[in-house]
């Protein structure tokens, strides 16, 4: 396959040491140093995304994310970014933040508007509605407090 249908890369900015798989497309975004985009992932214009971060397969990142560094993202997590989306031009950007040092497991779906602590957890599966403190565990769907860490 010809390399240049296998990625899209646009108005990028991509830190050194960053590996980014195949079939990934970005879009306008910043990526910092030393970070891992994995297969099937798209980052969408206007995401920051700090040094040390790692997003597994099938992960989708719309604009308003901002990740800060040594956070890990598991496969599938989905983001959104408009809290009452429709088809047309009347939705509204709602940014979400990632702290630095969280986890956050496959399959989470993040609301947007919502902050995630430092250090915090997200289980698989869960869907975040509100924001998440730091050091602590959440899951579940709506997501809850499972314990501090």
């Amino acid at each position: 396959m010809d390399e240049s249908k296998r990625k899209i890369f646009k108005n990028c900015k991509i830190g050194q040491h960053t590996k980014v798989y195949d079939f990934v497309n970005l879009y306008g975004c910043t990526i910092g140093e030393s970070c891992v985009i994995g297969t099937f992932v798209e980052i969408q214009k206007d995401v920051v995304i700090g040094s040390k971060v790692k997003v597994q397969s099938h992960s989708f990142i719309c604009s308003g994310v901002t990740i800060e560094d040594n956070v890990f993202i598991g496969h599938a997590v989905a983001f959104t970014n408009d809290r009452y989306p429709r088809n047309g031009k009347d939705w509204k950007l709602e940014k979400t933040l990632v702290k630095k040092n969280a986890s956050i497991g496959s399959n989470v779906t993040i609301l947007p508007g919502i902050t995630i602590g430092e250090n915090a957890l997200v289980g698989a599966g869960a869907v975040v509605t509100k924001d998440v403190p730091a050091n602590t565990i959440v899951a579940g769907n709506p997501a809850e407090v499972l314990r501090r860490l």
